[in-house]
């Protein structure tokens, strides 16, 4: 009689869906309800603080062959070091899943999901302690890890030549859009309203108030047009966020400036919807979820052209350098003034969206995670 094959035990370290609003947060709770709902042959076992919370995100997270275990919110060190280590033991898994860094000590084979290591191109925007943690733990990670996925080709090759990680241990699993939340149309319009707002009658930008997101060169812009179209900036405080207030009072734009810290994850895809026109322009990028999003809101798109960004918006929007503010003032101004230009740039990125899509790149991952058991 054949024995009964037993499934594997995969464990994945959720903790980021604990924390602040960010591109990882948005990768976990998109990609892995898809990649359980196609991957019966694994158990899953999910490690994070607020378990309930995270079971009502998605029907995915209460399958059968998901597991969600409660693992109390702690720093690093304590998370790495004795939190993780012993769940993989107590849980007996066959893999362990990370963002990021491995456990140290671990007691599974682990695959890594290394977003980017933007820190090593582009210090300047890390504080000083994240970067030199980020160098030995990231590297000895990528250099462990039984696989390394990550999300652009831009990333893909910065690990690649960074930390010399053969190219067949290295996985593009591009990130994507949920178009059931981000798409054209006039719903969700009472939270724009509530925000003191006007549909079609704001420039929006979407991202974290820190120094790479550049807000400070979008301030200049903004402040050279001549324009009663309020800028929205949607994004909570990160660090190093203090110049950018006081910029807003030094170039008289402050009651053209909207602050949104507070915004809800129903509230976000409305905004995206409702902006007439959307622009990001950072310094650096290892994928850059918001343009992605605008596109899929059918939103006109303004963003960097540089690092991973014209990966996702290719010919859809405006790329311009983040470093000439004379540039982002002009492709801001010429989508306010030619509504044709607008119409044009709504349609291309709706088509660029439909390009990047969750089930394929779950589909990926699964795929890697067969490869590896067989």
């Amino acid at each position: 009689m054949d024995k009964v094959k037993m499934k594997k035990r995969v464990g994945i370290d959720f903790h980021v869906v604990d924390g602040l609003f960010q591109g990882s947060k948005t990768y976990m709770l998109e990609l892995f309800p898809r990649l359980f709902e196609i991957a019966h042959n694994y158990d899953f076992y999910l490690f994070l603080d607020d378990v309930e919370a995270l079971r009502k995100t998605s029907p995915a997270f209460s399958l059968p062959n998901v597991h969600l275990i409660y693992m109390p919110h702690a720093g690093p060190i304590k998370r790495l070091c004795w939190q993780l280590p012993l769940l993989q033991r107590k849980y007996r898994l066959d893999l362990l899943h990370v963002q990021y860094v491995m456990p140290i000590p671990s007691f599974s084979p682990c695959m890594v999901s290394l977003h980017d290591i933007l820190f090593e191109s582009y210090p300047e925007y890390f504080t000083p302690s994240f970067r030199l943690r980020s160098r030995i733990l990231m590297r000895l990670s990528a250099w462990r890890a039984a696989h390394v996925f990550t999300i652009s080709e831009f990333s893909l090759k910065e690990i690649h030549e960074h930390y010399r990680v053969p190219l067949e241990r290295l996985s593009l699993v591009h990130c994507a859009v949920n178009h059931n939340s981000y798409y054209p149309g006039n719903e969700g319009e009472q939270y724009v309203v509530d925000r003191g707002l006007k549909s079609k009658g704001y420039v929006l930008c979407v991202g974290r108030l820190e120094p790479r997101k550049n807000h400070i060169n979008l301030f200049k812009a903004y402040a050279k047009i001549d324009t009663t179209v309020p800028l929205v900036i949607v994004g909570q405080r990160h660090f190093g966020y203090e110049k950018i207030f006081s910029l807003v009072s030094e170039l008289g734009i402050e009651k053209r400036v909207i602050f949104i810290e507070d915004g809800s994850n129903d509230e976000l895809p409305a905004l995206y919807r409702h902006a007439l026109l959307f622009v990001y322009p950072t310094w650096a990028e290892g994928f850059g979820m918001p343009p992605l999003e605008a596109m899929a809101s059918g939103v006109p798109t303004i963003s960097s052209g540089n690092t991973s960004i014209p990966e996702v918006v290719g010919k859809a929007g405006i790329l311009i350098d983040p470093a000439d503010v004379a540039e982002i003032a002009l492709a801001i101004d010429s989508y306010l003034k030619s509504p044709e230009q607008r119409s044009q740039s709504i349609l291309l990125g709706l088509e660029q969206a439909q390009v990047f899509d969750w089930h394929k790149s779950a589909v990926n991952v699964k795929n890697t995670y067969d490869k590896f058991f067989k």
